[in-house]
């Protein structure tokens, strides 16, 4: 048995340790496939930047199948390979078709060309969403749009239909390279969700990735870890995060 197995938390574990507190039995395909210790999720990257790179690169390492995509599938060939038989390079539309899960990383300027293009595609599908819309970069209206409406709500009026999570957009890219997996208690990682298979997929796979989920609440939530939020940016460990979290409650 790998180290990955051996790591990777059955239900009942998940549960105990109160990260998937308050959530329903999980009933789709996706839901069962994250829950089973021998079955891998095949998982789409959207964004082969820092954030998609990183973290995706995590996935593979404890045991998941993942297409990374970008514009130019081309160039993403080295560090494929380098990743080894589990790792593929694709088109978006390619990466959103292989996967279960969809993971977003890319600049938020791109969330609506993204709906309009594959939203079809996306429609029903577990979506783990990391970018935040930052006014430089993405414009201000964006920005503004998110700051005033909540960042969960803005990807869902993108991305209408998918069963978004928010999740690994609280921090640098080298932090969750650096915290996979540490020794002694996980950094914690906060996501929020209306689908509750959703979040017991994406509690797992935060979980794969080297990281404690705590499941902050609804999509509305993801407003409390938004970029400049109370939650964002911070190393905590899921007991912490959870008790900070209670406070905004």
């Amino acid at each position: 048995m790998s180290d990955a197995d051996r790591a990777r938390p059955d239900r009942r574990s998940l549960l105990r340790a109160g990260a998937l507190a308050g959530l329903a039995l999980a009933t789709s395909a996706a839901s069962r496939r994250a829950l089973a210790d021998t079955t891998p999720v095949k998982i789409g990257v959207i964004g082969a930047g820092h954030i998609g790179s990183t973290v995706g690169s995590l996935w593979v390492k404890s045991g998941h199948p993942v297409m990374f995509s970008s514009r130019h599938p081309d160039e993403l060939v080295p560090m494929v390979r380098g990743l080894g038989g589990l790792a593929k390079s694709g088109t978006v539309g390619e990466a959103i078709d292989f996967g279960d899960v969809v993971f977003i990383a890319v600049p938020y300027v791109a969330y609506p060309q993204i709906g309009q293009d594959y939203g079809k595609k996306l429609s029903g599908k577990v979506v783990l969403d990391a970018g935040n819309a930052v006014a430089r970069r993405d414009g201000p209206e964006l920005a503004a749009e998110a700051k005033e409406q909540g960042i969960g709500a803005t990807s869902a009026k993108y991305l209408p239909g998918a069963r978004i999570v928010r999740a690994f957009n609280t921090m640098s890219y080298k932090y969750f390279a650096s915290e996979a997996n540490r020794p002694g208690d996980r950094m914690a990682i906060p996501i929020a969700g209306d689908d509750e298979d959703a979040l017991t997929v994406a509690s797992t796979l935060v979980h794969d990735a080297g990281f404690d989920p705590v499941v902050i609440g609804s999509l509305a939530r993801a407003k409390d870890f938004q970029q400049g939020a109370p939650l964002y940016g911070l190393q905590l460990t899921a007991t912490q995060m959870r008790q900070k979290a209670d406070t905004l409650k």
